[in-house]
Order: structure tokens, then C-alpha cells, then sequence
């Protein structure tokens, strides 16, 4: 990575006039490189479990139905993030005072690495089973992700986080694909096809690539709070809730901060939906080969990867805000075009005079739809940095995690219902509509005075 130039607005050795201190310095390259290696590691559990291969694996071998096989799915993914969202916040006040935000993640990543390794165990019709290790599972990946948010604001100064943050998203793709592609290498390449005897190694090869590839990142990763001693009377529980309690009494100081959880909220609930329902819906509505599927899944992760660290770049040179609402048009964009994807294969067709299969235009759109995926979580993750004062990272990023897993758990049970009523097809639109709530909320943030809100209490 180049060193820290122009954009910086602060000279070395200069102080901040708000906050009376030097900005903060970029951590050295193997702490981001450890950073980012956890994205790498951690991706393997949400493409080959939530994304590409189990979902159909679940409603295809173990629950036997497509329908009821998409509701139970997108049930289970959305009691797990409810249990995140009630355990997130203090969760984050109990790292914030002990300074214990590397055990809590690796706390996490085991539970994780051990409930997708179970998934072994399941057999054709053991439902309740298989939904609750998705429940584990998902538990444990989800918080690791909100936990590891967390030392992005120590990683550099707040003019960098985008481009350490894309840096580490785009890392993330390529662990997607490497797992995702080593699974189907061993499992077989369509994730309704062939004997379940070797579809139930999904799991365990899933799980020892995420405990393998994220080991560097407990060797590298720095520890930089200092702990706390408590209060007399005190215990780690009540300073947990007492510290969230407050936390929600100081969050109308941070005006933008709110205003753009709650933009993510719609957007997440849209994210979440494309994320565990996208090769679900190829293969029950496109009906597409085990060929598409798996380019699908190559291209959409090459594009999020590639998507990731250019719109970082861009996230650094035209600001946080525009850069995620640009993604949202595009996803709106990338929904429609989704949802009429017969027609539009058949007016390329007639236009060009091409025999295009809807799978091929499917695959197209999935690429543009890609290029977004990871920029607008990574922009998420850069903006939340930027309005939350240090000394309270751990707090408002547990309330980052709580915008996104109580959006993902009304997102996506909302839209199993949705399917149910309607079908898998028409449902996806839902996508749009919460993509669109959440660029029109997001319009009302001030980036400007979100900076400054968060520099001025840390200079308290």
C-alpha cells in the first residue's frame, strides 16, 4: 500500500485543532494484512454455506420441498441474526472495557468453524437439526463480523478506512471463491446433484478452511485497548447494559450516525435477501445448468472483488455518501433487471438478432449486481467508522451489526413469507423496494458534520 498522501488533510506531527491530538497513524502493513486475511478466511462460511452450495443443498436433500425448503431457510438465518442483534451491543461494551475484542472474535470463529463441521451429522429430513447448526453457525460468523469491524478505526486515519476497507472485502472474494471452488471440487459442481454421502462434506470442508485461513489473523492482529478496572459493585453484566443504555442516550448526539443506520437497515434487508437467496432463485426460477451455476458464482465474486477495492479508491476521493448511494442505484438497477430477465434476453434477442439464453443475460446482470455486493458493505463499514469516536468504536459498531442483523432477520423472513404468497419470482422485487427506502433516508446524512460529531467527542 502507497503511503499516506495529500488526501490526508492533517501533516505529520500536526495536531487536530477539534480534538487536540494527532490523527491517527496507519497500523503497520502485516495488522492490515491480518485484518484483511479474517475477510478471507471468514467468506468461506458465507458463500458455500449461505450463498451457493447449502441453501439449495438444504431445501433440495433435507427438507424435500422448494417452497417450505425457502421459508425454513430464510427462518433459521433470521433467528440467528435476531439472536445477534440482542447480544451485538453489549457484546461491544464488554470489549470496549476489557479490551478483549480478539478473544470475543476468535470466541466466535470457533463456535462458527465447529456448527458448520456438524452439518456433517445431518441426514435428508433431520430439519430441525440442520436448522438449528444453521442457527449456530450463523450466530457465530454474524457477531465475528460485527467484532472484527471493530478495529478498523484503529487500523488508520478516517481518510483511509474506505481503502482499508475495500482492500479487505475484495481479499474476502477471493476466499469465497478458493473455498466455494475447493468444495465443489470435492462435493461435485451442481448443489442439487449427485449422492448426499458426499454433499454432507460441504460442512466439514467449509469449516477447516475458515479455521485454517484465519489462524494469521490472531498472529497479527494488535490488541490496543487497555482494561479496565470496575467499579466497586460493578460486574461485567451490569457495566455491559449500563454502557448500552448510555450509548443509546448518546446516540442523538450523533445525528448522522443514525440517520444512516437506518439507511443500511433497508439496504441491508435487501442485501440480505440477494446474498441467501441469489443461487436459490437461479436455480428454482432460471433453471439454469450446473455450468451457469458455477460461473455465476465465479463471476459475481470476481466482480465483488474487483468492485470492493475500486470503490474504495472512490469511496476516498468523493466521500462515503455518494459513493454507497451510487451502489444503491445500481442495485435497484441490477433488481429490476433480475426480476425481467426473460423478457429482457428477448428483446437483446430480437434487437441484435442473437440467440442469447436468459442464463447468459442472468449471468450479466449477476456481474453488474456483483461489482456492488462487497462496495456497498465495505462503504457501510468505512461510514460507521468514520462517525463513531474511538473510545466508543466497540459500542457503535455493535450498533452497525444491530442495524444489519435486524434488518437481515425482517429482511429475510419477511421475504420468505413474501415468496410464499407470491412465489420465489415476483418476491425478489422486495429487493428493490428496500434498496430504494434506504437511498432516499440516506440522502438526509450530512458526511461533514457526521466527521465532526465523532472528532469532537473524542476530544472530550
Amino acid at each position: 500500500m502507497s503511503e499516506q498522501g495529500a488526501a490526508n488533510p492533517y501533516k505529520p506531527g500536526q495536531v487536530n485543532e477539534v480534538t487536540g491530538r494527532a490523527p491517527r497513524k496507519r497500523a503497520p502493513w502485516y495488522e492490515i494484512l491480518g485484518f484483511a486475511i479474517f475477510d478471507f478466511a471468514n467468506s468461506s462460511y458465507t458463500t458455500v454455506i449461505i450463498t451457493v452450495i447449502f441453501g439449495n443443498v438444504f431445501w433440495f436433500y433435507i427438507v424435500g420441498d422448494e417452497a417450505r425448503g425457502n421459508w425454513l431457510w430464510s427462518l433459521a438465518l433470521g433467528i440467528s441474526y435476531f439472536f445477534v442483534l440482542i447480544s451485538a451491543p453489549v457484546i461491544g461494551a464488554f470489549m470496549d472495557f476489557t479490551a478483549s475484542k480478539k478473544r470475543f472474535l476468535f470466541g466466535t470463529y470457533m463456535i462458527t468453524v465447529l456448527a458448520t463441521t456438524a452439518l456433517y451429522l445431518v441426514d435428508p429430513g433431520a430439519i430441525v437439526f440442520g436448522v438449528i447448526l444453521i442457527i449456530i453457525s450463523n450466530f457465530g460468523f454474524a457477531s465475528g463480523e460485527n467484532i472484527v469491524s471493530a478495529f478498523l478505526p484503529e487500523l488508520g486515519p478516517s481518510n483511509e478506512l474506505g481503502k482499508i476497507s475495500g482492500y479487505a472485502w475484495g481479499l474476502g472474494y477471493f476466499g469465497g471463491i478458493g473455498s466455494t471452488l475447493l468444495v465443489m471440487f470435492i462435493t461435485g459442481f451442481g448443489a442439487t446433484e449427485g449422492d448426499y454421502e458426499m454433499k454432507r462434506w460441504v460442512g466439514p470442508i467449509t469449516g477447516l478452511f475458515f479455521l485454517l485461513a484465519g489462524i494469521p489473523t490472531f498472529l497479527l492482529m494488535k490488541e490496543r485497548a487497555k482494561p479496565r478496572t470496575l467499579p466497586p459493585g460493578q460486574t461485567l453484566l451490569t457495566i455491559g447494559f449500563s454502557r448500552v443504555y448510555t450509548t443509546l442516550r448518546e446516540i442523538g448526539d450523533f445525528k448522522d450516525l443514525i440517520l444512516f443506520l437506518v439507511s443500511y437497515f433497508f439496504a441491508y434487508s435487501g442485501l440480505a435477501i440477494v446474498i441467501s437467496f441469489a443461487f436459490i432463485y437461479g436455480e428454482q426460477v432460471i433453471q439454469w445448468g450446473e455450468g451457469a451455476a458455477a460461473i455465476m458464482f465465479v463471476l459475481t465474486n470476481l466482480s465483488a472483488a474487483v468492485g470492493a477495492v475500486i470503490f474504495g479508491f472512490i469511496q476516498d476521493r468523493i466521500g462515503d455518501k455518494l459513493t454507497y448511494n451510487i451502489t444503491l442505484v445500481i442495485w435497484i438497477a441490477a433488481v429490476v433487471l433480475i426480476y425481467a430477465a426473460v423478457d429482457v434476453t428477448g428483446i437483446i434477442n430480437g434487437l441484435l438478432g442473437t440467440e442469447l439464453l436468459t442464463e447468459t443475460v442472468f449471468l450479466g446482470i449477476g456481474a453488474l449486481a456483483g461489482m456492488c455486493l462487497g462496495a456497498t458493505q465495505s462503504a457501510s463499514r468505512a461510514v460507521t467508522g468514520v462517525f463513531s469516536p474511538e473510545t466508543k468504536s466497540g459500542e457503535f459498531f455493535g450498533l452497525w451489526g444491530l442495524s444489519t442483523k435486524l434488518a437481515a432477520a425482517v429482511g429475510l423472513i419477511t421475504y420468505g413469507l413474501f415468496q410464499l404468497l407470491v412465489g420465489i419470482e415476483v418476491a425478489i422485487l422486495l429487493c428493490a423496494g428496500f434498496f430504494g427506502v434506504g437511498l432516499l433516508i440516506n440522502l438526509f446524512t450530512n458526511e461533514e458534520r457526521g466527521k465532526r460529531m465523532a472528532r469532537e467527542h473524542q476530544g472530550e
